[in-house]
């Protein structure tokens, strides 16, 4: 690039270095971040992009796996018995936010299933709903970063299986 055209490009993060090395299409995205108690928490609203695209990437330890990773839409909620169930789990539990440092080597807020594959290979669950949105976002390591991508691309490069991880809304 000859013109210095700073806001275009952002730095790359390790995900996207990961991603480029795999030559996997991708959009660099950034969204507002705010405190939210001693985390640093995203905020989606307002930035004209459907929530329902944005994904979570939730770690969890299962009594069989140990470490496992959830990634759902950000506006729903996971379902511990079904990513349990799929996984091969008896039960599944989120890791306590102390731990999870030391369990992925992301901070709350910046976990990505690609870093966390490419650092563990831990087995990984994308919620079903990603493969028929076909384009997903999910974070790139930072807080506030998201990459853009293909949930397919995605899938095939972290090894994840799509399966139906929401909680419905019918509990009773």
């Amino acid at each position: 690039m000859s013109k210095k055209n700073k806001k275009s490009k952002l730095k790359k993060t390790q995900v996207e270095q990961i991603l480029d090395k795999n030559k996997i299409a991708y959009q660099q995205a950034e969204f507002p971040t705010h405190q939210d108690g001693d985390v640093r928490t995203m905020t989606v609203d307002h930035t004209g992009i459907d929530e329902h695209t944005i994904y979570k990437t939730l770690v969890l330890t299962g009594n069989t796996t140990g470490p496992l990773v959830g990634v759902i839409p950000v506006d729903t909620h996971l379902d511990e018995k079904k990513l349990a169930k799929v996984s091969g789990n008896k039960k599944v539990n989120m890791v306590p936010l102390k731990n999870l440092l030391k369990t992925t080597g992301y901070v709350h807020g910046a976990n990505t299933p690609v870093g966390i594959y490419e650092k563990f290979q831990y087995p990984i669950f994308i919620d079903q709903s990603a493969r028929e949105q076909g384009n997903i976002y999910v974070s790139s390591g930072k807080i506030g970063r998201s990459v853009q991508l293909n949930a397919e691309d995605l899938a095939q490069l972290i090894h994840a299986e799509f399966a139906d991880l929401q909680q419905t809304h019918f509990n009773s």
